[in-house]
């Protein structure tokens, strides 16, 4: 398992027309490995930018990333995406999806099949793995993605609103899943969400991004997501200090949201 950091990381969009949009303005992190971090912030604060960039799909315009101490300049098995829709083939069974990166390295199927059979089980897929993808929910569909990003084995997994075009039951299992993945697994996981409650929930360190240009403004360490562990998720979200965090974060970001429709109404 490996350490990431993230050193004076900047992101500038230039414009085609002229000029430039500044994403992301110094972003300096260190993500020990095995923490499950969630990323919060007003739309446009550059959380996904920042991903991308993680995930070597963008190369920042300043600063570096490293990950135990090897550069970032592309993408990497090392890193797993896990997207909001799951980018899957829907018309290959969901054991042919999730074995599909295996496939790609030439690991054998003696190898690859018991593996494959592990993950689909740990997820709950079992009984669906001849189906096609296109015969699924959405939820049954990210545990897919989840499985399929898990069989690369990466050691970091990387979800950018992977849970937000879910219903708010299934959302709820889903977000069950994660933290017992996490757990079971080991892996470092940097969520992206829009959802407060989501963010408290799936991170142990919980970060809020300032509006563009995207800065730190400020971060979290919490117990909720140790809480949440094999636990009715709607148990922990009754924990007194639960609450007053969410209140908390609610009214920072509403705050933010405000600035920026200043910001818009000004420039019009």
């Amino acid at each position: 398992m490996s350490d990431l950091h993230i050193e004076n990381v900047s992101m500038r969009f230039d414009l085609p027309g002229g000029g430039s949009v500044q994403a992301l303005k110094n972003i300096n992190l260190d993500i020990k490995s095995g923490q499950l971090l969630s990323v919060l912030g007003p739309s446009g604060c550059g959380k996904t930018t920042l991903l991308n960039i993680i995930a070597g799909f963008l190369a920042p315009t300043d600063g570096d990333i490293h990950l135990e101490g090897e550069l970032i300049n592309g993408p990497g098995p090392e890193r797993g995406m896990v997207f909001q829709q799951g980018a899957l083939f829907e018309w290959m069974s969901v054991r042919k999806n999730v074995s599909f990166g295996p496939d790609m390295k030439g690991v054998a199927k003696a190898k690859s099949a018991p593996e494959v059979d592990r993950l689909l089980e740990l997820v709950g897929l079992q009984d669906f793995k001849d189906k096609a993808v296109y015969e699924l929910s959405g939820g049954m569909q990210q545990r897919v993605a989840l499985a399929r990003c898990l069989a690369n084995d990466p050691d970091v997994i990387l979800m950018d609103e992977p849970l937000g075009a879910l219903d708010a039951l299934t959302r709820e299992k889903m977000q069950s899943l994660v933290l017992d993945l996490w757990k079971e697994t080991g892996k470092t996981i940097i969520l992206i969400t829009h959802s407060v409650e989501e963010a408290l929930l799936l991170g142990e360190r919980l970060l809020v991004m300032a509006p563009r240009p995207g800065r730190v403004h400020k971060e979290y360490y919490l117990p909720f997501a140790d809480l949440g562990v094999g636990a009715d998720l709607r148990e922990v979200k009754k924990h007194p200090d639960y609450t007053a965090k969410r209140e908390e974060i609610l009214a920072m970001i509403w705050e933010m949201e405000e600035e920026i429709m200043g910001r818009t109404e000004g420039a019009n």
